[in-house]
């Protein structure tokens, strides 16, 4: 092959002309800086996607999971709508009731417990008419009880023969 120039081309070629013989450096970093772009952006969009979310989580909000949702909802559906409210809801604090009535039903409960426990207590101090104060209720002896349970063991051994 002839590696002369045709006579009616220009002798002086731009730098961004690739050579017929060799790779287009420039197509290559335009490519590199493509894809470095694209993931960069990617990356914020994903960022800014989850900002709601990452503020209601710093800020430890009640409405947490709502917010995750409601993010998650505008990334994949692409209504805008969606991140607005979870970016107002992660803004805004919502107060606790929760605490003030479990503590509430917990004093309720002491209250309660307490109120029956008295009533428990005189119930045991005022004798009963079906006892009576001569019969006491005795543990049976150790060695009584071994005596009953030979004599069940003898008495399933004789049913046997």
């Amino acid at each position: 092959m002839n590696e002369q120039i045709h006579p009616m081309a220009p002798h002086h070629l731009p730098f961004y002309l690739a050579p017929g013989n060799g790779t287009d450096v420039l197509m290559v970093a335009m490519g590199i800086f493509l894809v470095t772009t694209l993931i960069w952006i990617g990356t914020l969009y994903l960022r800014l996607h989850s900002l709601p979310e990452r503020m209601a989580h710093k800020s430890e909000k009640l409405q947490f999971e709502i917010v995750a949702i409601l993010c998650l909802l505008a990334l994949f559906t692409h209504i805008h709508l969606f991140w607005v409210a979870g970016l107002l809801l992660a803004m805004i604090d919502i107060p606790d009731f929760g605490t003030p009535l479990r503590r509430i039903a917990g004093s309720v409960e002491k209250i309660a417990d307490t109120q029956s426990n008295a009533g428990v207590e005189s119930e045991q101090e005022a004798p009963s008419a079906l006892t009576s104060p001569d019969v006491a209720l005795t543990p049976i002896p150790d060695d009584l009880s071994a005596q009953k349970s030979e004599n069940d063991a003898e008495q399933v051994v004789s049913r046997h023969v």
